[in-house]
């Protein structure tokens, strides 16, 4: 890497993670291009080159902690030996993400978030094809030996991540009536029950 891309590297680093902060302490609104360049001591027009907009620091913003949401939980997922384990470790992995970082947790299932899922669903499932492939090589085995169920793999995905991703939400709305160690525990057996090929 060229000293030039160096120091691209740091001021994107350094203007991602003042957003970062913004939001965590203030939601969308509080990350304006004043507070990003005052709080990373960054110029406008380095903001202006890096991400062409605010808008675009967001956007690449949401896709980096999207990236290490996925990565970690595919990571912990990969690491088990069985399916049924593999279950546990990915459920314990996201909801750890949420515990550890609520503001990002925060901005990867915000409003602005599913508003780009829902008009670039194919462009944002392209860019985390990496953890989803990786997901599925994990799975697939698991299926031909008959120990998970043979539904379609966007169906085992779901059925996998689904219940974790709407525990994430309430959890991040403010509605505090679910504990996540809790859900960590409780939420591995039935998740196993719904993709088991036992229970198919």
């Amino acid at each position: 890497m060229s000293p030039k891309q160096h120091r691209g590297e740091v001021t994107s680093d350094l203007l991602l993670d003042a957003a970062l902060r913004l939001y965590t302490e203030s939601g969308e609104p509080g990350v304006t291009v004043t507070a990003v360049t005052r709080t990373s001591g960054v110029s406008l027009g380095s903001l202006y080159h890096h991400f062409g907009s605010l808008d675009g620091l967001l956007t690449a913003l949401t896709e980096r902690w999207t990236g290490r949401l996925l990565e970690q939980s595919v990571t912990a997922l990969t690491s088990a030996e069985t399916a049924r384990e593999g279950i546990g470790a990915v459920v314990g992995a996201y909801l750890a993400f949420v515990r550890d970082h609520p503001g990002a947790a925060l901005l990867v299932h915000s409003p602005r978030a599913d508003r780009r899922l829902m008009a670039r669903g194919q462009e944002t499932r392209d860019a985390q094809e990496p953890s989803v492939s990786a997901m599925s090589r994990w799975i697939r085995p698991r299926v031909e030996a008959g120990e998970v169920a043979p539904l379609p793999m966007p169906l085992l995905e779901t059925l996998l991540l689904g219940p974790v991703v709407a525990v994430a939400r309430r959890h991040l709305s403010g509605v505090r009536d679910v504990d996540l160690d809790e859900a960590a525990r409780l939420l591995p057996e039935r998740i196993w029950r719904s993709i088991s090929a036992a229970g198919a």
